[in-house]
């Protein structure tokens, strides 16, 4: 069977700036993204079904029978009975979406006129439907995905020199390197991916986890739910936050309750705020909805999306959201919406240059050993072409 991870369309709006570089099978959420969870319990390769400026670089495959599964969704071993169970031309419809469908190439091919006989599902789901789930959902999302991956596994010995409170897990894989830390398991498990450092004096509070490659600087001190992704360096205070991978908060300042995208970089001194002094619920900037939205949700710091950076002692206010490839810097709070390719700070902004994005983008890839090609080029040209 073929299986295409597609992109609900009211969730991929919803969950912009993330879902700008990106289709929302790639989102991070927890230790793996969406579509690494899914292929892991198919036992299946996946292909996405996304925005066609995104299809170069995620390119849709089709086959004579097609599974698509809406990558919003965490699979579960009841849901995929579910799935795996439908026949040809049959659709698995939640109370507010379709789970799942099974269409012939023809039915895959007119997909917006073909019609499908639904099914309704049974088993709970755990959904995306908005940038705070990724924080707000994490510690529900962190202890399946900790279970499954250590199943049947033994971790590589602690240090001795670490100390250890509470009698949950810790899970240290290869190469991984954790020295005079303190490690809390009281609320929940921790990971340490492979080739991952957690220097001296770090104090960690799970449930956690650390992506592969990434360091937890001296001095660190991580409040779980939280979850950070491969080749990230992080320090200072977090607290309960999804930061993607790639992505650097290197220094001293607080971040908390919210989601960095992937090659973000905060400076020295950033602090954000994710409680508003009124005590109020937090409301957001939609991209759908072209207006400000609440979350629901009294603790909200920062949405960022990919590319974008704040400079040295940079101040974020609640619920601010900040598009691709933004540069924030100077003196005061910037307002609480920053649109993509945005240049500036409290005082105002102009559009970033899109060629100089470009080559900034280009020297981020190379310390990582990565290029950035025509794809991620024509990406970065669609975006803003977008926010014009």
């Amino acid at each position: 069977m073929n299986y295409i991870l597609f992109d609900d369309q009211k969730v991929r709006e919803d969950m912009k700036p993330l879902t700008f570089t990106k289709p929302i099978a790639d989102l991070r959420f927890g230790i793996n993204t969406m579509r690494e969870k899914w292929e892991r319990i198919l036992d299946e390769k996946t292909s996405s079904l996304t925005e066609q400026y995104l299809a170069k670089k995620y390119p849709l495959v089709k086959a004579d029978d097609n599974i698509l599964i809406n990558s919003s969704v965490c699979p579960s071993v009841e849901l995929l009975k579910e799935i795996q169970g439908l026949k040809t031309n049959q659709a698995l419809v939640g109370k507010e979406k379709i789970i799942a469908m099974n269409l012939s190439l023809d039915n895959l091919e007119s997909m917006e006129t073909s019609e499908t006989n639904e099914v309704s599902l049974s088993s709970a789901t755990l959904c995306l439907n908005n940038p705070w789930d990724l924080f707000s959902k994490l510690d529900k999302v962190l202890a399946i995905d900790i279970e499954v991956i250590t199943k049947g596994r033994k971790s590589q010995a602690l240090s001795k020199t670490n100390n250890v409170i509470g009698d949950k897990q810790i899970f240290i894989e290869e190469g991984a390197t954790v020295e005079f830390a303190t490690l809390n398991t009281t609320n929940g498990a921790i990971y340490i991916g492979k080739n991952a450092e957690v220097m001296e004096g770090s104090i960690i509070r799970g449930p956690f986890s650390l992506g592969d490659n990434s360091v937890i600087k001296a001095g660190a001190k991580i409040y779980g739910p939280t979850s950070i992704g491969p080749f990230c360096k992080i320090g200072g205070e977090v607290s309960n936050s999804m930061i993607m991978g790639y992505s650097n908060k290197a220094h001293d300042g607080f971040l908390g309750n919210s989601v960095l995208g992937e090659w973000c970089n905060l400076g020295a001194g950033t602090n954000v705020s994710n409680l508003k002094n009124t005590y109020d619920m937090v409301r957001v900037w939609s991209y759908r909805l072209e207006t400000f939205v609440s979350t629901d949700l009294q603790f909200c710091g920062l949405i960022m999306g990919d590319h974008s950076k704040t400079s040295i002692n940079s101040m974020l206010n609640t619920g601010t959201v900040v598009g691709v490839s933004t540069n924030l810097f100077g003196g005061g709070f910037p307002r609480q919406f920053v649109s993509s390719f945005g240049w500036g700070g409290f005082s105002g902004f102009k559009k970033y240059n899109l060629k100089k994005a470009i080559q900034v983008a280009e020297k981020v890839y190379a310390r990582r050993g990565k290029e950035f090609d025509t794809v991620e080029k024509n990406i970065f040209k669609a975006i803003y072409d977008y926010t014009i």
